[in-house]
């Protein structure tokens, strides 16, 4: 049986006319429904950050929400790992350097199924499973303890040096703050990395302009941080932080022999407009009522859902 709407008298009464087949509307439907599911995906991992926040009373909830999307977009579209072997010597890796945003990494680890979404109630409370600074015995799916600022980009490079050395084939990736690239550390490793070649090495720091005290220009200007890492012979580039598209483009592995660098322009406290650039966030936690508008901005029913289950 063939069954097919006939639209003669509708078109010859009203005149009107279809701008397009239903192939191609049934198509651009999937298509815009993918899209919000994505979406939502997004937005779930900043409102389990938010809600971490709020529960333990503890602060950098500005500092997570920045990097969020970043941190989903690589386990998400870029990174080859499995939640089921998170020790697999093949995964690429993940140095997380600016861990005082681990939030932003317990959530996206919780969505992509390398520990129960339950598990993020217990984030930087006494007796708690997940500590407010990185330790990677502390779950599956971290890869490298951190917390103090600096040390990230040497690990990663020692780690990229020795799945060459093992023959491997896979990536590595290192997250920094825009701050935290004042360390003199950085630039150490920034050098050899260049020096050996380390084209499977990719740093993507986090461009949110503020940092503890202040913004960063002010403390010790950046506006020529694009041309540093170029003069110390990567690969580097601009790209927005929040757009998932421009990340997943930048992020693709690069020919030619050098190690590449991503200056993330984000904002911090991002998709929380009481937050959004504001220093303060650097240290507060958010009141109830400061999180159930949170909640609700970011695309939460209420406020009184379930907090980490399968819908937070």
């Amino acid at each position: 049986m063939h069954l097919e709407a006939d639209i003669t008298l509708l078109a010859a009464v009203a005149g009107w006319r279809p701008h397009i087949s239903l192939r191609q509307g049934i198509a651009s439907t999937v298509q815009a429904e993918r899209r919000r599911r994505e979406h939502e995906r997004y937005l779930s991992v900043k409102r389990a950050i938010v809600t971490m926040a709020y529960k333990s009373g503890v602060s950098h909830v500005g500092a997570a929400l920045s990097v969020a999307d970043i941190v989903y977009t690589l386990y998400a579209f870029i990174m080859r790992v499995d939640p089921r072997r998170p020790d697999w010597p093949e995964r690429d890796k993940l140095v997380f350097s600016k861990a005082h945003g681990s939030s932003a990494l317990y959530a996206v680890l919780a969505k992509q199924g390398f520990f129960p979404q339950q598990h993020l109630g217990r984030y930087c409370v006494d007796g708690g499973l997940l500590p407010g600074h990185l330790d990677r015995t502390c779950a599956p799916g971290i890869d490298v303890s951190a917390g103090s600022l600096g040390h990230g980009l040497p690990i990663a490079v020692g780690m990229a040096l020795a799945d060459r050395l093992a023959g491997r084939s896979n990536r590595v990736f290192a997250i920094l703050g825009d701050g935290e690239c004042n360390e003199g550390a950085v630039w150490e490793a920034a050098m050899l990395a260049a020096a050996r070649h380390l084209s499977h090495l990719t740093v993507i720091v986090d461009c949110n302009g503020l940092q503890g005290f202040d913004a960063t220009e002010g403390l010790m200007p950046q506006s020529s941080l694009l041309a540093r890492w170029t003069a110390f012979g990567w690969d580097a580039s601009e790209v927005n932080g929040h757009d998932p598209g421009s990340l997943i483009r930048a992020l693709q592995p690069a020919a030619g022999g050098k190690p590449t660098v991503l200056l993330a322009r984000t904002i911090k406290g991002c998709g929380v407009d009481f937050m959004e650039g504001r220093l303060e966030w650097h240290y507060k936690s958010p009141s109830r009522e400061q999180w159930e508008l949170a909640l609700r901005q970011l695309g939460g029913a209420t406020a009184c859902e379930a907090p980490f289950s399968e819908r937070s």
